[in-house]
């Protein structure tokens, strides 16, 4: 007899394609986050833990640990993580909207960044 699914059976088709969606998304953005610190010279394996990959970031764009502390303050985090990817792109030699482009749709500036042409030219120097 053929199992049949119904609304109790806790299987959907449209949330296995969610999950399977959201997976692929997730294994893109931690492949292009883990090239992309490869290119700076940090190892790639930081893409995959968290809190310590943004302590990465910090180090690629010469900002002091405890700006971790500060992604901790609501409202301030919101600022702080665009300001993070803002001078990330530019110590990756891109602007100030591939910056936006990395804090809002990771999933799809990160592999640019990673697997793309940019160079890291170090962490810019302060304005």
């Amino acid at each position: 007899m053929l199992a049949q699914f119904d609304d109790t059976s806790g299987f959907s088709a449209p949330g296995l394609l969610f999950w399977l969606i959201w997976l692929a998304v997730v294994i893109v953005t931690i492949a292009g986050m883990w090239k992309t610190f490869e290119k700076a010279g940090k190892p790639g394996w930081a893409a995959i833990i968290p809190i310590y990959n943004i302590y990465v970031i910090l180090q690629l764009i010469g900002k002091p640990w405890w700006w971790l502390l500060l992604l901790l303050i609501p409202l301030v985090n919101i600022i702080l993580i665009f300001v993070i990817y803002i001078v990330l792109a530019k110590a990756f030699g891109k602007g100030a909207g591939f910056g936006v482009g990395l804090t809002l749709l990771s999933f799809i500036f990160f592999p640019l960044l990673g697997f793309g042409d940019a160079q890291y030219q170090g962490a810019p120097a302060a304005a």
